[in-house]
């Protein structure tokens, strides 16, 4: 069984690491506001969207947007604009509850019913690898049936738990694994 790659890029080959393509492409997944927040009604959109309820106000300060209630009815009417590092805070608050929304629908819709989701694995790019040095790596497919760690550590946005739970699912490619830590893409649907 391979080891998990040690030095990669060594010999110039290109790729990130296969979990980061996957919260990206779970991060497409959950959608949202495509609006800049540095945009008026990009802003309003997230400030809404955060203080729609008491739940969701419960769940915007958990995640870090601690201000009083008065200056977020001010920046709502309009009378003041949030500072930059407050403007960090509400997309950062903003992406995290919107992770917890839809992860129980994403859940749902990759795990289906026991039947998984197809996943397709580009493999590295190796165009700047010496030609004795390349690997054989094909585009392969896997079909993960058990989205429930992978999806958790994306919502607790856990790096290592996510990690290990993408590399859990990788090994069912065979002794090959290894050779796909890292990816050039990783595509999915739901």
């Amino acid at each position: 069984m391979p080891e998990r790659t040690s030095e990669f890029g060594k010999y110039g080959a290109q790729g990130v690491k296969g979990h980061e393509l996957v919260a990206r492409r779970l991060d497409e997944l959950a959608g949202g506001i495509t609006t800049p927040i540095t945009a008026k009604r990009g802003l309003m959109a997230r400030l809404h969207y955060l203080t729609r309820s008491a739940h969701a106000r419960a769940a915007a300060r958990d995640a870090g947007l601690t201000v009083t209630d008065r200056t977020l009815k001010a920046w709502l009417d309009g009378r003041r604009s949030p500072s930059r590092k407050n403007l960090e805070r509400i997309e950062r608050a903003y992406r995290t509850v919107r992770r917890a929304n839809v992860a129980r629908y994403l859940l749902r819709r990759l795990n289906a019913e026991g039947r998984g989701t197809r996943v397709e694995i580009h493999p590295l790019n190796q165009s700047q690898v010496p030609r004795p040095r390349q690997r054989f790596l094909e585009f392969r497919t896997l079909n993960i049936r058990h989205w429930d760690r992978i999806v958790d550590a994306w919502v607790r946005e856990d790096d290592a738990a996510l990690d290990a739970a993408w590399v859990d699912q990788i090994v069912d490619l065979g002794s090959q694994w290894g050779q796909y830590e890292y990816c050039t893409n990783i595509g999915f649907a739901a």
